[in-house]
This record gives structure tokens, sequence and C-alpha cells, in this order.
């Protein structure tokens, strides 16, 4: 599991910000370069570029030179490893909400024995 946190550590980190997430939304749709991806916002395109870069560094998206300029793509294999990382807690919730619900069964099949004595 340390590996995998290692992993997750630097998309949990981009995907805090909201900013970062609106911009994963927005290169979901498509490829963007730094000043398409500025425009969707009112925020200096050194913002947005700081934002880009963390988003980078998550391994969230990546980037590629086309001329002159720089466009973004969504990756999102990045997101399986934070992806992954929430899914190990499924099966903890499974087995909670498990015994929650044979905890449940055994009280009520206690109260209809009672009832029925």
């Amino acid at each position: 599991m340390n590996g995998l946190h290692a992993e997750a550590q630097g998309a949990f980190r981009a995907l805090a910000d909201p900013t970062r997430r609106q911009i994963l939304m927005h290169l979901s749709a498509q490829e963007m370069s730094i000043g398409e991806v500025t425009d969707r916002f009112s925020m200096t395109r050194a913002a947005i570029k700081k934002h880009l870069n963390i988003l980078e560094e998550g391994h969230l998206i990546s980037v590629h030179v086309n001329g002159r300029e720089r466009i973004n793509r969504l990756e999102p294999v990045g997101l399986k490893s934070a992806s992954d990382w929430l899914g190990y807690f499924d099966q903890f919730w499974d087995d909670k909400l498990g015994a929650l619900g044979a905890a449940i069964q055994a009280h009520e099949k206690q109260k209809k024995d009672k009832k029925n004595d």
C-alpha cells in the first residue's frame, strides 16, 4: 500500500484545488493550449501555468509542443493511482456495512423471537 500511497500523493495534491479540477474537466473535453485554458478562467496566465504544472507533476496531464504552443492533454491513467488508493477503502466499508447489516438482522431476529415467546 505504501507504493500506491506515494503514487497517489501527487494526484491528490493536484485534485485538492477546485480550479485544477475545473481545468481537468475542460481538458476532458479537448486538448488545450495554456491560452485556451486561461480564456476559461478569470486569472492570469501565470496562475494557470502554475496550476498546469501541478497537474503535470501529479501525472494528471501531459504537455506536448506543437509549434510554439504547449498543448495540455488529460491523462486519465494518472487518475488511476488516486482511484486505486480510494478503492482500497471500498473493502473496508463493505466489511463495516456487512457487519452492521448482520447486527441489524440479529437484533431484528431477537425482537421477533421475544415477540413469539
